[in-house]
């Protein structure tokens, strides 16, 4: 309620009117509009409004780095969707524009405040899986339904094959990164919270990263064979991206972490958290946990009992509020955390230094694949603060 929309900007018509809809039917004063002229330059005028106290980001990836930039330099606190850019000098670029600058930058990752992630969170900090060892997690979510579409606003998943410009929402811009690129396009799912239970850039980073990639099948065989679509234009595309890609980080303080990235092949969503200590695991896929000592020897207990009793005191406080949230009341988290950050004045629970870490997996991951599956030295955002640096994200009930 102490929040107000002072001004959208979209150069697709149709969202730009569901925007206001949404604000009208709430009762809020209709914000100054930007981009109904279509100019994809348009955000930069709106940056130029006077009052801003924050702008969020939610646009196709490749804007990502130059509208955060922008942002930074008009010294307005930024919150971006995941990612945060495209090639590794976009993560350099938008790390230098916001240290001159000093304005606050959070990466939106809401996965990193999924409520069973957030208990984990707790058992780790409080000793529950001893020294961690051993981390993975991903992307793992079918989404040929929405690289293609019938270009029907009303449907914007599936239902066709379209893509580009006769296509809908997010198969207008995000088939084309399948098309072009192999890498981990999408890494922040799963790193966002294994970085957190690892204490990346607070006391701990990444210092080397290696990728594979396998073949690519299932885009094309779910437009030919699937959609029964072999003679549309879209079943001439060839993907560079490898159906199943596979990246493993390893740490400072000797962890090792395994990320996948598989959205081309029929699936169940799931991130394939698994979460090993010295003293046991949590695994996700089945949400199942093994404590040595406290659980049956050589046995799975299930992991409701511990999520309930380790339950973040942020869900504890809001999740009646979150209710009904986007993802499951994540979105409510995430919106809310950087909000509060930036009323407060305070440092942003998911930081620059997050932010181009966590997104440089993408371009790294492209350039190991490409040297032959090369083993890479990480790069150190901090410049060598990682060492020194202490937790920011969620340390207690207020965001």
């Amino acid at each position: 309620p102490d929040v107000a929309v002072a001004a959208l900007c979209d150069i697709e018509p149709l969202m730009l009117k569901a925007a206001l809809a949404q604000l009208e039917a709430a009762g809020r004063a209709r914000p100054r509009t930007y981009g109904e002229d279509g100019d994809v330059q348009a955000y930069r005028r709106l940056l130029e409004q006077p009052g801003l106290d924050g702008v969020i980001i939610a646009t196709p990836w490749e804007w990502h780095a130059p509208m955060a930039i922008a942002a930074l330099q008009a010294q307005v606190p930024v919150g971006c969707e995941v990612v945060a850019g495209i090639t590794l000098q976009d993560h350099w670029d938008l790390l230098a524009a916001q240290q001159r600058s000093g304005t606050p930058y959070m990466l939106l990752e809401n996965l990193c405040y999924r409520r069973d992630v957030m208990a984990v969170l707790q058992m780790v900090r409080a000793g529950l899986f001893g020294e961690l060892v051993h981390l993975q997690g991903g992307y793992q979510h079918d989404l040929r339904a929405v690289k293609f579409n019938s270009g029907d606003p009303a449907r914007p998943y599936g239902g066709g094959v379209e893509t580009g410009v006769r296509a809908w929402s997010e198969a207008r811009w995000r088939t084309r990164h399948s098309v072009e690129r192999n890498g981990d396009l999408y890494p922040s799912h799963g790193i966002g919270p294994l970085a957190m239970f690892a204490d990346i850039h607070r006391g701990n980073r990444f210092t080397h990263i290696g990728s594979f990639a396998s073949k690519a099948r299932g885009l094309h065989d779910y437009v030919a064979r699937k959609m029964g679509a072999p003679e549309h234009p879209s079943a001439a595309l060839r993907f560079r991206l490898g159906d199943v890609v596979t990246t493993t980080l390893a740490c400072a303080n000797g962890e090792t972490i395994l990320l996948q990235h598989d959205t081309s092949l029929p699936r169940p969503y799931a991130l394939g958290f698994r979460v090993q200590g010295t003293d046991g695991l949590w695994m996700e896929i089945n949400r199942s946990i093994h404590i040595e000592g406290r659980s049956p020897a050589h046995r799975w207990e299930d992991f409701a009992a511990y999520q309930q009793r380790y339950e973040h005191p942020l869900w504890r406080r809001y999740a009646q509020q979150a209710e009904g949230a986007g993802h499951g009341g994540m979105d409510f988290f995430v919106v809310h955390a950087f909000v509060e950050a930036a009323k407060a004045r305070a440092p942003m629970p998911i930081d620059i230094y997050d932010a181009v870490a966590w997104s440089a997996i993408t371009p790294l991951s492209e350039q190991s694949i490409a040297e032959g599956f090369k083993t890479l030295p990480f790069p150190d955002f901090t410049g060598g603060r990682w060492r020194e640096r202490g937790r920011i994200f969620a340390p207690d009930e207020r965001y």
